[in-house]
């Protein structure tokens, strides 16, 4: 699978959080609570890379650092 850096930052104009995926334009989440953001957004990448597997064409490579966050959600 690709690994893609995932935004997660705290709203205050909506009032919870956004995630978002900076290598996949237009793709964001919003959630009460970090870790149903982190969820979604997993779920809509998924969702995202499966039609260029289907199709047999490249992933989106990242272009950013991967980064682990241990223990912040």
């Amino acid at each position: 699978m690709t690994d893609h850096h995932i935004n997660i930052f705290f709203s205050d104009e909506d009032g919870g959080y956004i995630a978002d995926i900076p290598d996949l334009k237009a793709y964001s989440t919003f959630a009460a609570i970090p870790k149903q953001v982190l969820c979604e957004v997993e779920a809509a990448h998924q969702v995202r890379l499966e039609a260029p597997r289907t199709a047999g064409n490249p992933l989106p490579e990242p272009t950013g650092p991967l980064m682990i966050c241990q223990g912040a959600i």
